[in-house]
């Protein structure tokens, strides 16, 4: 399938999103809200939202490189303003759970609109966080299980409520990159 080529500000907006999103991540990801949750739980959905755009627009390629690229940027800023740990199990965390998201995303794409989306995060979520808590909080004496299926818990409503704005931000071509919907 060809996709249209994004124009260069288009893909500058997508990669600044993406790092904005996961450099926010891992510092809040150190303040917890309660015994069940951190703030960086709220903000690190919208990294599949920005995928998910990227991808329904410009097809895998195009996500895997702003995944790239945001990886980089976030990692390098995360490096100086979170500690090592957070930042190397946001990384690994980060990547795979992206290309999980591209893959999952891009085999669904034919389906109806809000399949793709939905399915991509749910099981890139549920990636996320199993790497993300394990390498970064094992062995700490923090209640990071707990933190973890809090963060999960979160993630996946979040799924569900990102799913107006993906909508509304692909407007039309939702409908024109997929196949009619029963």
């Amino acid at each position: 399938m060809r996709y249209p080529h994004p124009h260069r500000s288009q893909l500058t907006l997508a990669v600044l999103a993406m790092g904005v999103v996961v450099l926010s991540s891992n510092i809040l990801v150190q303040y917890a809200i309660n015994d069940w949750l951190t703030w960086g739980a709220i903000t690190y959905p919208f990294a599949f939202l920005v995928t998910e755009l990227v991808n329904r627009a410009f097809g895998p390629a195009q996500a895997r490189r702003v995944a790239w690229v945001g990886f980089a940027v976030a990692v390098a800023a995360s490096a100086i303003l979170a500690p090592a740990r957070i930042a190397a199990a946001s990384g690994l965390a980060f990547l795979l759970s992206q290309m999980l998201d591209i893959a999952v995303f891009d085999r669904l794409r034919q389906s109806r609109w809000w399949r793709a989306p939905l399915i991509a995060t749910v099981l890139a979520a549920v990636l996320d966080t199993g790497v993300f808590w394990s390498v970064g909080f094992a062995g700490e004496d923090l209640p990071w299980v707990t933190w973890a299926l809090g963060d999960l818990g979160v993630k996946l409503v979040m799924a569900v409520c990102l799913l107006l704005p993906f909508r509304l931000l692909i407007g039309t071509r939702a409908t024109t990159n997929a196949a009619p919907s029963a």
